[in-house]
């Protein structure tokens, strides 16, 4: 590995792109070491006692040893294989656990991508921890950006700017994830459970099952069922079942001879008259219109 700590500076180009990396770096802090280490940036530099506010994002991942972050919005404690988000213009603090020093990689950066996600709700300052455990991949995606600073070849930035929106993207499942593998009276995962809940789905594309009947196969009741699905997919059960009988019907549309009320009918719509609605709400186009492309 280069350079452990690499502070960047970014030109115009880099900021048209919609992320730029500001520093990366790796730290080992041994038990009882003063914290931060005193090899940073001065505008890095500051008083765990007191905290700081940044004009970046910055991105940590704790490997080994814990400590404790603290926000406005209330103090966590950080164990081995927690990630935690720093948010532009927060007053944050945190450090390592005297007793146990950390290991840490961090990595920050700003741009409208990352702000657009959080306007979104995908990233929240008040919820910036995510336990996601031990997680070579992250660890390898935090040394091949501190390699990438170090070397600075010509448009490193926006190699850079892939390598967060991966860590992002790993960060974001892998936290989820873990969220969902709560312990039910089956003792499988949640996610094996959607799992199983979505090719049940896929078998219902042409059938009249409803959805609290497939909760009630996969001993939930609906409401959970509902939230736990949206929580995992993205979509509610209804829209995921729904979105499956439109791809359905683009490939019967393409493939087959058969009326569009036979498809609305096959594909268990309430009539010919919804199926062209909500094929059009979904594709822009009605049936007709989409056969003949």
């Amino acid at each position: 590995m280069t350079k452990p700590i690499n502070y960047i500076a970014e030109n115009d180009t880099d900021e048209r792109w919609g992320l730029t990396v500001c520093s990366v770096g790796y730290q080992c802090v041994a038990a009882g070491e003063s914290y931060p280490p005193a090899c940073h940036n001065r505008e890095y530099l500051f008083n765990p006692a007191k905290g700081r506010t940044l004009l970046e994002y910055q991105l940590l991942y704790i490997t080994e040893g814990e400590g404790v972050l603290t926000t406005t919005f209330g103090s966590e404690r950080i164990t081995a294989g927690d990630m935690f988000l720093i948010f532009p213009g927060q007053w944050h603090s945190y450090s390592p656990d005297p007793k146990t020093g950390w290991k840490e990689y961090w990595i920050g950066f700003r741009g409208e991508n990352v702000d657009i996600r959080v306007e979104r709700g995908f990233f929240s300052a008040e919820q910036p921890v995510y336990h996601i455990g031990k997680n070579e991949r992250v660890e390898q995606l935090y040394g091949e950006a501190i390699e990438i600073a170090g070397s600075q070849e010509p448009f490193f930035q926006q190699l850079l700017a892939g390598v967060v929106n991966h860590i992002l993207g790993l960060m974001f499942m892998a936290g989820k994830n873990n969220i969902l593998r709560s312990p039910l009276s089956t003792r499988r995962a949640i996610p094996e459970l959607v799992d199983r809940a979505k090719k049940r789905i896929e078998q219902a594309v042409e059938s009249d099952v409803s959805m609290p009947h497939i909760a009630s196969e996969l001993n939930m009741s609906y409401s959970t069922f509902r939230h736990l699905f949206k929580q995992y997919t993205g979509l509610s059960p209804a829209r995921y079942l729904l979105n499956l009988r439109i791809y359905r019907a683009k490939e019967m549309l393409r493939s087959t001879e058969a009326s569009i009320k036979e498809i609305s009918y096959t594909l268990r719509f309430d009539s010919p008259e919804y199926f062209t609605t909500m094929f059009k709400r979904k594709t822009g186009l009605t049936p007709s219109e989409f056969r003949k492309v």
